[in-house]
């Protein structure tokens, strides 16, 4: 890893962030480079609730949540070394140029990287891009606020 950090699993990433079941969407962070970027992953299984209903009998991870669990991982990356961390929030307040190239299935690991396009003290402008065996399958531009909760 790029940080001095060790790797996050989900008890720590659940620290960072408000997100709980069935809505927490990332379920490790590999590696951050401070004020750069960060790399996480998201196990696609069977079992997550929107599979049924999108589609029967073709499960595919819906692309509006692979924006959210990139969405996601920005808002860890920028809660991990904020100050009074416990008392922000992260919304995520736009989107732009989101591409999708593959569906994303069950059994895929969704590899992501956000990466920072432009900071402000209280707003970022972030790249991110998914991965399924190093095939680019989504991408966008994400925009963000930090907040006081």
């Amino acid at each position: 890893m790029s940080s001095s950090e060790p790797l996050r699993r989900i008890d720590q990433i659940m620290r960072i962030l408000p997100h709980r079941y069935p809505f927490l969407l990332i379920d490790r962070i590999l590696d951050v480079e401070e004020n750069v970027k960060i790399t996480g992953l998201k196990n696609v299984t069977i079992n997550e609730p929107f599979f049924p209903g999108h589609f029967p009998g073709l499960p595919i991870m819906p692309g509006v949540l692979i924006i959210e669990a990139m969405a996601q991982l920005g808002g860890a990356f920028l809660l991990e070394n904020e100050k009074d961390r416990d008392r922000k929030w992260v919304f995520f307040t736009g989107i732009d140029s989101a591409r999708f190239r593959r569906p994303v299935r069950p059994g895929d690991q969704l590899k992501m990287v956000v990466s920072v396009l432009k900071r402000r003290q209280t707003t970022c402008k972030m790249r991110g891009e998914a991965f399924v065996d190093d095939q680019l399958v989504a991408e966008a531009e994400l925009l963000s606020a930090i907040v006081d909760r």
